[in-house]
């Protein structure tokens, strides 16, 4: 053996599909609840196109990453 240890991709997969589906529940929920608390409290109207990013690390793998983008609330 070289040393090398051998990795499970379909568990890397699978892992990976369950912390994105975590993810995304979890934050949907906190932008929804953030954005109806700024409206109801005076600081957005509710027609605004706000910036969005999310951040993404993984100290493990020295992985830092972001996704920048916008949510548009209507017109």
């Amino acid at each position: 053996m070289n040393g090398k240890t051998s990795l499970d991709e379909e568990r890397l997969n699978l892992e990976i599909r369950k912390f994105l589906k975590k993810v995304g529940i979890t934050s949907q929920r906190e932008i929804e609840r953030a954005v109806r608390e700024a409206v109801a409290a005076g600081r957005l109207k509710g027609n605004e196109t706000l910036p969005v990013r999310m951040d993404l690390s993984l100290p493990g793998a020295a992985l830092s990453y972001s996704v920048s983008g916008e949510i548009e609330l209507g017109e």
